[in-house]
């Protein structure tokens, strides 16, 4: 494998700006609401989770609003980057068909495109703190870049897979659809960890996007980086990014025929 050089690395920097500005600037294309559409999702769903659990089920979780979008804004990202994945190659025809660049730029400009989308979030997230009678810590600065980049990989690893693989098997979209709402009901987002019994908690770690969410949470809400959560969810970021590549390098060649 030749590694790109110096101006092909400046070319790739560039398509990726000017594509993630286009992406950002269809989203709020239209838009006079703006960024408070952006925000309006993630607090539809807490607010509904919080009807059901705390008041319904009345489910013992301090702060519990604070406790939901802690952890629904990250898992936003994850969630709208994976489900436009299957058509993020069939979408772009035109661009694959035509012209000769990486196509998996589209998949890592979809991906920092949510990903700009979640950091504009935390301003919110900051007002429930704020709310709350907490404030944000000093270990955000760290925290923040720290877990964005591996959530960058493992988003990015498992959007490139999807995006790859639909374009040679159709239903992996329906598929895809099906795999993301079990992952989110698997993921200590509207339960806390402490609530899965003690002889079944190890298998939670089995599920790659549970330690990034729940440093996340635990970043959030308390300023704590627990380290080896964190590089947990960092080898599977790294896993889901290797064989996401190795399966667009292998299957790339063919996309113009199928598209």
């Amino acid at each position: 494998m030749r590694f790109p050089t110096t101006r092909e690395r400046e070319y790739l920097k560039d398509l990726l700006v000017v594509l993630t500005q286009k992406e950002v600037k269809l989203r709020y294309k239209s838009s006079w609401l703006g960024y408070l559409w952006s925000v309006a999702n993630p607090l539809a769903f807490a607010a509904l989770y919080f009807v059901a659990f705390s008041v319904y089920m009345r489910v013992d979780i301090p702060r519990y609003p604070l406790f939901l979008i802690a952890g629904l804004f990250p898992w936003q990202w994850i969630a709208n980057s994976t489900g436009a994945a299957p058509n993020l190659f069939l979408t772009n025809t035109s661009l694959i068909k035509k012209i000769r660049f990486p196509r998996n730029v589209l998949v890592g400009a979809a991906v920092l495109n949510d990903g700009i989308h979640f950091l504009c979030s935390i301003p919110v997230l900051v007002g429930f703190l704020l709310a709350y009678g907490s404030r944000p810590s000093w270990s955000w600065l760290i925290g923040i870049p720290v877990l964005a980049l591996g959530q960058s990989l493992l988003v990015y690893g498992l959007a490139l897979t999807i995006a790859s693989l639909n374009l040679f098997f159709r239903d992996l979209e329906r598929l895809t659809t099906l795999v993301v709402t079990f992952l989110f009901f698997l993921t200590p987002i509207v339960y806390s960890e402490s609530m899965i019994p003690e002889k079944y908690r190890a298998l939670l770690y089995l599920n790659p996007v549970a330690p990034l969410i729940l440093s996340w949470r635990e970043l959030f809400l308390s300023g704590g980086l627990d380290w080896s959560v964190i590089s947990l969810g960092y080898l599977y970021a790294a896993g889901v990014f290797v064989v996401g590549s190795l399966i667009y390098m292998k299957l790339s060649w063919k996309f113009a025929e199928v598209v």
